[in-house]
């Protein structure tokens, strides 16, 4: 017999996706702003390159962001008002199913925030004095 996650579990885990999706949006604040002190300082061709190849991808991130912060908060929603009615969650239902699936796309979600964050640190250490 497989053991469907808490509803409170699940609540609080979005809570936490979400709190960790605002803190990485004010992590790509700051990133802009070493973009904008890179392009005030430098003129060479690769970094104007790099400049707009990260620029590209912070927006992507961004959007991602939105997206699974939006979906989360949906389901966090709905997972507290099962918690108020204490509704019982079954491993056929729908919610668990989506959690599942958001969960995924968070955890891929970190992979890919952490390699572009590596990526850009690499690439703004070679440049910044």
């Amino acid at each position: 017999m497989t053991h469907a996650p808490s509803i409170m579990r699940m609540h609080l885990g979005c809570r936490i996706w979400i709190a960790e999706m605002n803190f990485d949006l004010n992590v790509l604040r700051i990133f802009d702003d070493y973009l904008k002190e890179l392009s005030n300082k430098k003129s060479e061709t690769e970094i104007k390159i790099g400049i707009e190849h990260f620029e590209k991808e912070f927006v992507d991130i961004r959007k991602e962001i939105d997206e699974l912060r939006h979906e989360m908060h949906l389901l966090k929603m709905k997972l507290g008002a099962y918690a108020r009615e204490n509704k019982i969650l079954s491993d056929k239902n729908a919610d668990t199913s989506i959690y599942t699936v958001i969960e995924k796309r968070y955890v891929n979600f970190r992979k890919a925030f952490s390699k572009n964050k590596n990526e850009f640190t690499a690439f703004e250490g070679k440049w910044l004095d």
